[in-house]
Protein backbone atom coordinates (compact mmCIF):
# COMPACT_ATOMS: atom_id res chain seq x y z
CA UNK A 1 0.00 0.00 0.00
CA UNK A 2 1.35 3.41 -0.95
CA UNK A 3 1.65 5.89 1.88
CA UNK A 4 -0.70 8.86 2.04
CA UNK A 5 1.29 12.08 1.87
CA UNK A 6 0.03 14.60 4.41
CA UNK A 7 0.70 18.33 4.49
CA UNK A 8 0.05 20.38 7.62
CA UNK A 9 -0.83 24.06 7.27
CA UNK A 10 0.03 25.33 10.73
CA UNK A 11 2.25 23.99 13.48
CA UNK A 12 0.98 25.62 16.64
CA UNK A 13 -0.66 23.68 19.46
CA UNK A 14 -2.98 21.79 17.10
CA UNK A 15 -0.20 20.65 14.82
CA UNK A 16 2.32 19.92 17.55
CA UNK A 17 0.02 17.96 19.89
CA UNK A 18 -3.02 16.71 18.02
CA UNK A 19 -1.91 15.92 14.48
CA UNK A 20 1.79 15.50 13.74
CA UNK A 21 2.47 12.87 16.46
CA UNK A 22 -0.37 10.66 15.19
CA UNK A 23 0.46 10.99 11.50
CA UNK A 24 4.10 10.23 12.27
CA UNK A 25 3.30 7.07 14.25
CA UNK A 26 0.48 5.60 12.16
CA UNK A 27 1.46 3.22 9.35
CA UNK A 28 0.00 4.36 6.05
CA UNK A 29 0.76 8.06 6.43
CA UNK A 30 3.82 10.06 5.48
CA UNK A 31 4.19 13.41 7.24
CA UNK A 32 5.52 15.01 4.10
CA UNK A 33 5.33 18.77 4.67
CA UNK A 34 4.63 21.29 7.42
CA UNK A 35 3.96 24.97 6.82
CA UNK A 36 5.02 27.36 9.58
CA UNK A 37 6.91 30.65 9.74
CA UNK A 38 7.41 30.74 13.50
CA UNK A 39 11.17 30.23 14.15
CA UNK A 40 10.56 28.22 17.32
CA UNK A 41 8.04 26.01 15.54
CA UNK A 42 10.41 25.50 12.62
CA UNK A 43 13.17 24.38 14.99
CA UNK A 44 10.81 22.06 16.87
CA UNK A 45 9.46 20.47 13.68
CA UNK A 46 12.97 19.95 12.31
CA UNK A 47 14.06 18.31 15.55
CA UNK A 48 11.05 16.01 15.85
CA UNK A 49 10.58 15.16 12.16
CA UNK A 50 13.91 15.52 10.35
CA UNK A 51 12.58 13.78 7.22
CA UNK A 52 9.65 16.21 6.90
CA UNK A 53 10.03 19.26 4.67
CA UNK A 54 9.28 22.55 6.43
CA UNK A 55 7.96 25.27 4.10
CA UNK A 56 7.19 28.96 4.53
CA UNK A 57 4.53 29.27 1.82
CA UNK A 58 1.06 27.71 2.02
CA UNK A 59 1.12 27.19 -1.74
CA UNK A 60 4.09 24.84 -1.32
CA UNK A 61 1.61 22.40 0.19
CA UNK A 62 -1.62 23.16 -1.67
CA UNK A 63 0.04 23.14 -5.12
CA UNK A 64 2.26 20.13 -4.48
CA UNK A 65 0.97 17.29 -6.69
CA UNK A 66 2.46 14.72 -4.31
CA UNK A 67 0.37 15.85 -1.33
CA UNK A 68 -2.77 13.74 -0.92
CA UNK A 69 -4.41 15.31 2.13
CA UNK A 70 -4.14 18.83 3.57
CA UNK A 71 -4.66 19.55 7.25
CA UNK A 72 -5.91 23.10 7.93
CA UNK A 73 -4.65 23.87 11.44
CA UNK A 74 -4.88 27.65 11.43
CA UNK A 75 -6.92 30.34 13.18
CA UNK A 76 -10.62 29.72 12.54
CA UNK A 77 -10.99 32.75 10.28
CA UNK A 78 -8.69 31.07 7.70
CA UNK A 79 -10.39 27.68 7.63
CA UNK A 80 -12.75 28.45 4.77
CA UNK A 81 -10.35 29.99 2.27
CA UNK A 82 -7.57 27.45 2.84
CA UNK A 83 -9.88 24.44 2.75
CA UNK A 84 -11.51 25.76 -0.42
CA UNK A 85 -8.13 26.24 -2.08
CA UNK A 86 -7.04 22.73 -1.11
CA UNK A 87 -10.25 21.13 -2.43
CA UNK A 88 -9.92 23.04 -5.71
CA UNK A 89 -6.35 21.73 -5.94
CA UNK A 90 -7.67 18.19 -5.75
CA UNK A 91 -6.73 17.39 -2.15
CA UNK A 92 -8.61 15.63 0.60
CA UNK A 93 -9.03 18.08 3.49
CA UNK A 94 -9.05 17.83 7.27
CA UNK A 95 -10.00 20.98 9.17
CA UNK A 96 -9.36 21.46 12.85
CA UNK A 97 -12.68 22.25 14.51
CA UNK A 98 -14.80 24.25 13.93
CA UNK A 99 -15.28 23.49 10.24
CA UNK A 100 -15.78 27.19 9.42
CA UNK A 101 -16.94 30.41 11.03
CA UNK A 102 -20.39 30.35 9.41
CA UNK A 103 -22.96 27.84 8.18
CA UNK A 104 -22.88 29.42 4.72
CA UNK A 105 -19.15 28.77 4.44
CA UNK A 106 -19.59 25.18 5.62
CA UNK A 107 -22.32 24.58 3.05
CA UNK A 108 -20.07 25.87 0.27
CA UNK A 109 -17.19 23.59 1.30
CA UNK A 110 -19.47 20.56 1.54
CA UNK A 111 -20.84 21.22 -1.93
CA UNK A 112 -17.31 21.71 -3.29
CA UNK A 113 -16.08 18.45 -1.76
CA UNK A 114 -18.93 16.58 -3.42
CA UNK A 115 -18.21 18.28 -6.74
CA UNK A 116 -14.48 17.47 -6.62
CA UNK A 117 -14.99 13.97 -5.24
CA UNK A 118 -12.61 14.61 -2.36
CA UNK A 119 -13.05 13.82 1.33
CA UNK A 120 -13.76 16.67 3.72
CA UNK A 121 -13.74 16.02 7.43
CA UNK A 122 -13.24 17.85 10.73
CA UNK A 123 -10.98 16.91 13.63
CA UNK A 124 -13.58 16.24 16.30
CA UNK A 125 -11.11 14.39 18.51
CA UNK A 126 -13.34 14.58 21.59
CA UNK A 127 -15.52 11.85 20.08
CA UNK A 128 -12.57 9.60 20.85
CA UNK A 129 -12.04 10.83 24.43
CA UNK A 130 -12.29 8.51 27.40
CA UNK A 131 -14.87 10.55 29.32
CA UNK A 132 -17.26 10.91 26.36
CA UNK A 133 -16.92 7.28 25.25
CA UNK A 134 -17.83 6.20 28.79
CA UNK A 135 -20.84 8.51 28.98
CA UNK A 136 -21.99 7.42 25.51
CA UNK A 137 -21.76 3.75 26.46
CA UNK A 138 -23.84 4.31 29.58
CA UNK A 139 -26.50 6.30 27.73
CA UNK A 140 -26.77 3.67 24.99
CA UNK A 141 -26.76 0.74 27.45
CA UNK A 142 -30.11 1.79 28.93
CA UNK A 143 -28.87 1.29 32.50
CA UNK A 144 -29.91 4.87 33.32
CA UNK A 145 -33.34 4.45 31.78
CA UNK A 146 -34.72 7.34 29.75
CA UNK A 147 -32.30 10.27 29.91
CA UNK A 148 -34.09 13.39 31.15
CA UNK A 149 -31.17 15.72 31.91
CA UNK A 150 -27.61 15.83 30.59
CA UNK A 151 -24.99 18.32 31.80
CA UNK A 152 -21.52 18.80 30.36
CA UNK A 153 -18.83 21.21 31.61
CA UNK A 154 -15.53 22.02 29.92
CA UNK A 155 -13.94 24.48 32.34
CA UNK A 156 -10.62 26.29 32.48
CA UNK A 157 -8.88 28.80 34.71
CA UNK A 158 -7.16 31.38 32.51
CA UNK A 159 -7.78 34.62 34.43
CA UNK A 160 -5.53 36.91 32.38
CA UNK A 161 -5.50 37.73 28.69
CA UNK A 162 -2.84 35.80 26.78
CA UNK A 163 -1.01 38.36 24.61
CA UNK A 164 -0.46 37.70 20.90
CA UNK A 165 -2.69 34.62 20.93
CA UNK A 166 -5.19 34.38 18.05
CA UNK A 167 -7.69 32.71 20.36
CA UNK A 168 -7.95 36.03 22.23
CA UNK A 169 -9.03 37.87 19.07
CA UNK A 170 -12.03 37.77 16.72
CA UNK A 171 -15.70 36.86 16.83
CA UNK A 172 -14.98 33.19 16.06
CA UNK A 173 -12.13 32.71 18.52
CA UNK A 174 -13.90 32.54 21.88
CA UNK A 175 -14.75 29.54 24.01
CA UNK A 176 -18.03 28.81 22.22
CA UNK A 177 -16.30 28.21 18.88
CA UNK A 178 -13.45 26.45 20.72
CA UNK A 179 -14.67 24.19 23.51
CA UNK A 180 -18.30 24.60 22.55
CA UNK A 181 -17.60 22.97 19.19
CA UNK A 182 -16.54 19.83 21.09
CA UNK A 183 -19.47 19.78 23.47
CA UNK A 184 -22.12 20.46 20.84
CA UNK A 185 -20.70 17.80 18.55
CA UNK A 186 -20.87 15.23 21.35
CA UNK A 187 -24.48 16.08 22.14
CA UNK A 188 -25.57 15.99 18.50
CA UNK A 189 -23.99 12.56 18.18
CA UNK A 190 -25.93 11.33 21.21
CA UNK A 191 -29.30 12.97 20.71
CA UNK A 192 -29.47 14.66 17.30
CA UNK A 193 -30.54 18.25 16.69
CA UNK A 194 -32.50 19.93 19.52
CA UNK A 195 -35.78 21.77 19.19
CA UNK A 196 -34.62 25.00 20.87
CA UNK A 197 -31.47 26.81 21.98
CA UNK A 198 -31.18 29.24 24.88
CA UNK A 199 -27.79 30.86 25.52
CA UNK A 200 -26.12 33.05 28.10
CA UNK A 201 -22.78 34.21 26.66
CA UNK A 202 -20.51 36.43 28.72
CA UNK A 203 -17.24 38.37 28.54
CA UNK A 204 -15.99 37.95 32.10
CA UNK A 205 -12.28 38.70 32.16
CA UNK A 206 -11.06 42.27 32.25
CA UNK A 207 -10.38 43.65 28.75
CA UNK A 208 -11.32 40.39 27.04
CA UNK A 209 -12.10 40.62 23.33
CA UNK A 210 -13.70 37.19 23.14
CA UNK A 211 -16.54 35.36 24.80
CA UNK A 212 -15.01 33.49 27.73
CA UNK A 213 -18.14 32.04 29.35
CA UNK A 214 -21.29 30.37 28.12
CA UNK A 215 -24.23 28.41 29.40
CA UNK A 216 -26.29 26.76 26.67
CA UNK A 217 -29.59 25.00 27.15
CA UNK A 218 -30.57 22.62 24.36
CA UNK A 219 -34.17 21.51 24.62
CA UNK A 220 -35.39 18.17 23.27
CA UNK A 221 -38.94 16.76 23.52
CA UNK A 222 -38.25 14.94 26.81
CA UNK A 223 -34.66 15.92 27.54
CA UNK A 224 -32.84 19.07 28.64
CA UNK A 225 -29.11 19.45 27.94
CA UNK A 226 -26.91 22.00 29.72
CA UNK A 227 -23.52 22.91 28.25
CA UNK A 228 -21.14 25.13 30.19
CA UNK A 229 -17.64 26.45 29.80
CA UNK A 230 -15.75 29.29 31.42
CA UNK A 231 -12.21 30.58 31.77
CA UNK A 232 -12.61 31.70 35.39
CA UNK A 233 -13.41 28.33 36.92
CA UNK A 234 -10.85 27.55 39.62
CA UNK A 235 -12.90 24.70 41.11
CA UNK A 236 -14.46 22.76 38.21
CA UNK A 237 -17.51 20.62 38.70
CA UNK A 238 -18.25 17.30 37.03
CA UNK A 239 -17.44 16.95 33.35
CA UNK A 240 -20.61 14.91 32.90
CA UNK A 241 -23.73 14.62 35.06
CA UNK A 242 -26.43 12.46 33.50
CA UNK A 243 -29.85 11.94 35.07
CA UNK A 244 -32.17 9.18 33.93
CA UNK A 245 -35.39 7.54 35.08
CA UNK A 246 -33.43 4.61 36.51
CA UNK A 247 -30.26 6.25 37.78
CA UNK A 248 -27.53 8.83 37.40
CA UNK A 249 -23.90 8.99 36.31
CA UNK A 250 -21.36 11.56 37.48
CA UNK A 251 -17.85 11.94 36.08
CA UNK A 252 -15.09 14.30 37.21
CA UNK A 253 -11.88 14.93 35.32
CA UNK A 254 -11.36 15.20 31.57
CA UNK A 255 -9.66 12.83 29.16
CA UNK A 256 -5.92 12.57 29.86
CA UNK A 257 -4.60 12.43 26.30
CA UNK A 258 -3.97 16.16 25.86
CA UNK A 259 -1.92 16.25 29.03
CA UNK A 260 0.09 13.21 27.97
CA UNK A 261 0.77 14.71 24.54
CA UNK A 262 1.83 17.97 26.17
CA UNK A 263 4.44 16.00 28.13
CA UNK A 264 5.84 14.69 24.87
CA UNK A 265 4.53 11.14 25.17
CA UNK A 266 3.91 9.16 22.00
CA UNK A 267 0.29 8.14 21.33
CA UNK A 268 1.04 4.43 21.12
CA UNK A 269 0.80 1.33 23.30
CA UNK A 270 -1.96 -0.54 25.10
CA UNK A 271 -1.91 1.89 28.02
CA UNK A 272 -2.37 5.01 25.88
CA UNK A 273 -5.58 6.84 26.79
CA UNK A 274 -6.34 4.74 29.88
CA UNK A 275 -7.58 6.89 32.75
CA UNK A 276 -6.37 6.26 36.30
CA UNK A 277 -8.96 4.83 38.65
CA UNK A 278 -9.10 8.15 40.50
CA UNK A 279 -10.91 9.64 37.46
CA UNK A 280 -13.46 6.88 36.97
CA UNK A 281 -17.10 7.95 37.21
CA UNK A 282 -19.84 6.86 39.59
CA UNK A 283 -23.12 5.19 38.72
CA UNK A 284 -26.06 5.50 41.11
CA UNK A 285 -29.01 3.19 40.43
CA UNK A 286 -30.90 0.31 42.01
CA UNK A 287 -30.85 -3.46 41.69
CA UNK A 288 -33.84 -5.59 42.70
CA UNK A 289 -35.17 -2.65 44.70
CA UNK A 290 -31.90 -2.07 46.55
CA UNK A 291 -29.82 1.12 46.09
CA UNK A 292 -26.61 0.52 44.18
CA UNK A 293 -23.54 2.75 43.84
CA UNK A 294 -20.79 1.53 41.52
CA UNK A 295 -17.53 2.88 40.15
CA UNK A 296 -17.50 2.60 36.37
CA UNK A 297 -14.16 1.94 34.71
CA UNK A 298 -13.56 4.52 32.00
CA UNK A 299 -13.41 3.47 28.39
CA UNK A 300 -9.98 3.80 26.81
CA UNK A 301 -9.66 7.02 24.86
CA UNK A 302 -7.64 7.13 21.67
CA UNK A 303 -7.46 10.04 19.25
CA UNK A 304 -5.56 7.71 16.91
CA UNK A 305 -8.93 6.21 15.95
CA UNK A 306 -9.68 9.40 14.00
CA UNK A 307 -6.54 8.98 11.90
CA UNK A 308 -7.08 5.26 11.39
CA UNK A 309 -10.54 6.02 10.04
CA UNK A 310 -9.17 8.83 7.85
CA UNK A 311 -6.51 6.55 6.36
CA UNK A 312 -9.03 3.81 5.66
CA UNK A 313 -11.59 6.25 4.22
CA UNK A 314 -9.01 7.76 1.85
CA UNK A 315 -8.18 4.22 0.70
CA UNK A 316 -11.88 3.60 0.05
CA UNK A 317 -12.34 1.00 2.76
CA UNK A 318 -14.90 2.73 4.99
CA UNK A 319 -16.98 5.91 5.36
CA UNK A 320 -15.69 8.89 7.31
CA UNK A 321 -16.31 8.78 11.05
CA UNK A 322 -16.79 12.56 11.11
CA UNK A 323 -18.81 13.72 8.14
CA UNK A 324 -18.79 17.45 7.34
CA UNK A 325 -22.57 17.76 7.66
CA UNK A 326 -22.27 16.97 11.38
CA UNK A 327 -19.76 19.76 11.83
CA UNK A 328 -21.90 22.11 9.79
CA UNK A 329 -24.73 21.51 12.28
CA UNK A 330 -22.37 22.33 15.16
CA UNK A 331 -21.79 25.77 13.64
CA UNK A 332 -25.56 26.16 13.17
CA UNK A 333 -26.09 25.66 16.91
CA UNK A 334 -23.29 28.13 17.66
CA UNK A 335 -24.90 30.74 15.42
CA UNK A 336 -28.27 30.20 17.07
CA UNK A 337 -26.64 30.49 20.50
CA UNK A 338 -25.19 33.90 19.66
CA UNK A 339 -28.59 34.96 18.31
CA UNK A 340 -30.26 33.78 21.51
CA UNK A 341 -27.79 35.66 23.71
CA UNK A 342 -28.07 38.85 21.67
CA UNK A 343 -31.87 38.82 21.58
CA UNK A 344 -32.19 37.45 25.14
CA UNK A 345 -34.69 34.79 24.14
CA UNK A 346 -35.04 31.13 23.26
CA UNK A 347 -34.50 30.41 19.56
CA UNK A 348 -36.15 27.57 17.65
CA UNK A 349 -33.94 25.24 15.60
CA UNK A 350 -35.36 25.12 12.08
Amino acid sequence: MEKINAGLIGYGMAGQLFHAPFLYELPGFNLAKIYTTNPNSVALANRRYPETTIVDQVTDIINDAAIDVVFVLTPNVLHFELAKAALLAGKHVVIDKPITSTVAQADELIALAKKTGKLLTVYQNRRFASDYKTAKKLVESGVLGKIVEFSSCFDRFVPTIRPKKWKEEGFDSGVLYDLGAHQIDQILQLFGMPLEVTANIRYQRENTKIDDYYMLTLQYPELTVYLHSGMLVKAPGPVFLIQGTQGAFIKYGMDIQEGELDKGKKPVGDDWGKEPQSLWGTLKTSLHGLPLTATIESERGDYMDFFINLRDAINGNCPLAVNPEDSRNVVKIIELAFQSAKEKRTVAVK
